[in-house]
């Protein structure tokens, strides 16, 4: 095991909630700048290209996933650092590696191991990959402090395995009755099979938690992989959390423009790559959504983009005035972003500047924000109120 150094106020920031201009929605006005808020980051320490931080459910303990395939436990009130054994192999390159860890709260206070998820990029043949999701057993020894994951199984294959190293996607989240599990699925890079049923690139599904699929999906009475999916028309999500009102919502990478958060219903096609607020990367348009398209349209838009790496819905009290709000990890735009939510619209409503690179965000039991930084000598940084 190791320690990370944790220098008292290493950092100290204060930052404006910046007025946002970006929401590109034709007639809509820019976002109204919040009051100041004071934030104190304070660094904790150190990680090789952290993809993905969640707290375990009822301890202060928080799982990190390294890209290159590595899965650390930190205990946040010591800075002990546990190495976590029996983890997959993972495919690792370009924005393929280790992706997302999640657990289930109901375990909170479970002492015999828990649950534990884990999604990652998995090679096939002929150079092609696709994500995958697992699901195990995390067991942690108190007398050697020794962790690890016990009879992990492959629940879910992203199918088709293709070419390429992007756009996995790879979230997990789980239905707030627990009932069902969502995964973000990717484009891949591909474009058109988003909008092709015969595949899950480009879509959401739904899987009951052990990976089995349910009879009650929108397509299920159609041949697999069209049952597992619940939404499609989707291009590179990175965020999915779930509202207040029990609400799935997901944040997504736009092209060159026209990243989305959007409300995420059953059946619904999103219209990547028929319809976007960006463009191609070469430049070729692509036609903004109208009216009449077909296609749900996303609640909050974004061009310049902010390049989201994660996204939670905010419940804590340290924050009082974000209750409710989502909370954007900012690549890019090296930023918390905060959107507020009225019925199905959202507002961009406050932007707190770092100095780097934003991958993933997650709440810590007593109202915290932990964010962990992009890249080889990713930062994870405690944010509390002062």
């Amino acid at each position: 095991m190791t320690y990370i150094s944790k220098a008292p106020l290493a950092l100290s920031l204060s930052t404006l909630a910046l007025a946002s201009c970006a929401n590109a929605e034709a007639g809509d006005s820019a976002a109204a700048a919040s009051a100041e808020v004071e934030l104190n980051i304070e660094p904790m320490g150190e990680f090789d290209r952290p993809w993905a931080i969640e707290f375990i459910p009822g301890s202060d303990t928080l799982a990190i996933t390294e890209k290159a395939g590595t899965l650390k436990l930190m205990k946040t009130g010591t800075g002990e650092v546990t190495t976590v054994s029996g983890v997959p192999e993972v495919d690792y390159g370009g924005q393929g590696g280790f992706g997302d860890v999640a657990f289930l709260p109901s375990e909170a206070n479970r002492e015999d191991g828990r649950t534990i998820y884990l999604s990652w990029a998995e090679a096939g043949e002929n150079d092609t990959r696709g994500a995958a999701v697992g699901r195990g057993t995390l067991v942690c020894n108190e007398d050697t402090d020794a962790c690890a994951i016990n009879d992990l199984k492959v629940i879910w294959r992203q199918g088709p395995k293709v070419t390429g190293k992007g756009h996995y996607s790879h979230r997990i989240t789980f239905s707030p009755d627990e009932k069902y599990m969502f995964i973000a699925s990717g484009d891949r890079q591909k474009l058109e099979p988003a909008q092709d049923r015969t595949n899950t690139l480009g879509s959401i599904v739904r899987l009951f938690p052990d990976g089995t699929i349910p009879t009650d999906n929108p397509m299920a009475d159609e041949i697999e992989p069209n049952d597992e999916i619940w939404s499609y028309g989707h291009r590179n999500i990175l965020g999915m959390d779930w509202d207040a009102q029990g609400r799935l919502w997901d944040m997504e990478h736009g092209p060159a423009g026209g990243d989305e958060l959007n409300l995420v219903e059953a059946g619904a096609n999103y219209g990547w790559p028929t319809r976007s607020y960006g463009k191609h990367y070469n430049g070729d348009p692509i036609p903004d959504h109208s009216a009449d398209d077909g296609f749900n349209k996303p609640a909050i838009h974004w061009t310049p983009v902010i390049a989201p790496g994660d996204m939670i819905f905010y419940t804590g009290d340290m924050f009082g005035a974000w209750k409710g709000d989502a909370l954007i990890a900012g690549l890019s735009s090296q930023a918390i972003v905060r959107v507020s939510i009225d019925g199905e619209k959202a507002t961009e409503t406050g932007r707190y500047a770092f100095d780097g690179r934003l991958r993933s965000i997650d709440e810590a039991p007593d109202g915290s924000i932990w964010v962990a930084e992009d890249g080889p000598e990713g930062r994870i940084l405690k944010v509390s109120a002062q």
